[in-house]
């Protein structure tokens, strides 16, 4: 008889772009800032691997909104093939009052109620859970003490004003800095853990 691994809940982490002064968008809610060359291997190939972990992906509207403008075309997926494939294969959650409808491939409209959802899904058994940039999510979960991982990539660029991240928090929220990496671009990736 097979061995069978032992099974275990899921892990919560958020991935998120930043500016050199804090923020997940510019003033205008614009990411243009976060965007790389095309032919910068050494981050293609980190975003390919994050992507083809597998796992179940969880968004706010606006970010929905603009990864499925994107990431289900045939522009996408000649530019990035398994970055591509990932996201629309994987399982993607999308927590919205206003979105009336979910289009994009494998995904579940979520109308209320995101920190009982989350706290449910994270005590099942199952694929990991990444939320993918979504700033007021990633709060609300954050204050709810349910992120597990906070990976924060920071761009060599100041925006001045914008959205910051985990903005809002009604309180101190410490973190445990766990890993880092250092890209060629500038770009330097942060893996946080709460203590």
């Amino acid at each position: 008889m097979a061995r069978q691994e032992p099974s275990r809940q899921r892990s919560l982490s958020s991935f998120m772009q930043l500016s050199l002064d804090g923020y997940y968008c510019d003033a205008n809610s614009e990411m243009s800032f976060a965007k790389k060359a095309p032919d910068d291997t050494e981050w293609n190939e980190f975003t390919a691997s994050n992507a083809t972990g597998g796992g179940m992906l969880l968004f706010g509207r606006v970010t929905y909104e603009m990864m499925v403008k994107w990431w289900p075309t045939p522009a996408a997926a000649k530019a990035m093939p398994e970055v591509a494939a990932g996201m629309n294969a994987m399982p993607k959650l999308v927590f919205s009052r206003t979105l009336r409808s979910a289009e994009w491939a494998n995904t579940t409209l979520i109308r209320d109620d995101l920190v009982g959802t989350v706290r449910r899904l994270k005590g099942e058994t199952g694929p990991d859970i990444a939320i993918l940039g979504s700033g007021s999510i990633v709060t609300q979960l954050a204050d709810a003490g349910l992120i597990d991982t906070f990976q924060v990539v920071v761009n060599p660029v100041a925006l001045g004003a914008g959205k910051s991240y985990l903005g809002g928090l009604p309180k101190r929220f410490d973190l445990t800095l766990t890993n880092s990496r250092v890209f060629r671009n500038g770009a330097i990736v942060l893996w946080y853990s709460p203590p």
